[in-house]
């Protein structure tokens, strides 16, 4: 089960509508100011979650209506969010507080999680804000250790994190360069076939700046290891 999440980072509005075309999503969550995508696109998501304290003034306005609360709508996973509302063809809105431990990205993912999906693409998830694109490149664990795959995706970037091997099609391939960045002190065992710089059973510490800027060469490219995770960067200027 495939889903979408929209964020409130840097969105390039054509790059979000091309991707969705080109994609199938069984659900779509906006996160925060992420909704101003559809306020400003159309389209409906499933789900609208947040505390909205990035999110333009009158963002939930075309997708709320002054009418009794339908039946409770599910919560997300983490902190116990305020459902405003559940109804056919509208979204659930999941409204929490400022004050809370979780960004609102992670509670979008959570929900995500928690509605059965096993694979999650977060747009909007880059931009100016370095402690926030950090923030959700942590996220990407955090799905990874529930066994969901979840991509960070961007005009320039595409970012996963993996503990387990990972082969790359060329045909497939996002940009010219592969980066590999250890996420835990070391990666061992690691081995790089059909790259321009292969590897073969090499630990990969922090603190180095190895494995950036790899290249496929081959049909597939082979990321192998015994231990660790690691972060893999698919990138364009």
């Amino acid at each position: 089960m495939q889903a979408l999440i929209i964020s409130g980072g840097h969105l390039d509005d054509d790059f979000a509508a091309a991707y969705m075309e080109t994609h199938r999503f069984d659900l779509v969550i906006a996160a925060d100011a992420g909704i101003g995508f559809f306020v400003r696109n159309g389209g409906m998501p499933d789900y609208i979650v947040g505390d909205f304290d990035s999110a333009a003034p009158g963002s939930l306005e075309p997708f709320s209506q002054p009418k009794e609360m339908a039946e409770p709508a599910i919560q997300a996973e983490g902190s116990g969010g305020s459902p405003l509302y559940t109804q056919e063809s509208m979204p659930v809105i999941l409204k929490f507080q400022p004050e809370k431990d979780e960004t609102d990205t992670e509670l979008a993912i959570r929900t995500a999680i928690g509605q059965g999906c096993d694979a999650i693409h977060l747009l909007g998830a880059t931009g100016t804000r370095l402690d926030h694109v950090l923030g959700n490149v942590h996220l990407l664990g955090m799905a990874m250790e529930q066994g969901v795959s979840c991509i960070m995706v961007d005009p320039h970037n595409r970012i996963r994190m993996v503990d387990r091997e990972l082969v790359l099609e060329r045909k497939e391939q996002y940009g010219d360069y592969v980066s590999l960045l250890p996420f835990t002190p070391i990666v061992r065992g690691l081995t790089l076939k059909g790259l321009k710089y292969p590897l073969e059973d090499a630990d990969l510490e922090c603190y180095h700046s190895l494995g950036v800027s790899n290249e496929i060469v081959a049909e597939q490219a082979e990321i192998r290891f015994r231990e660790g995770a690691l972060l893999v960067i698919e990138s364009r200027d």
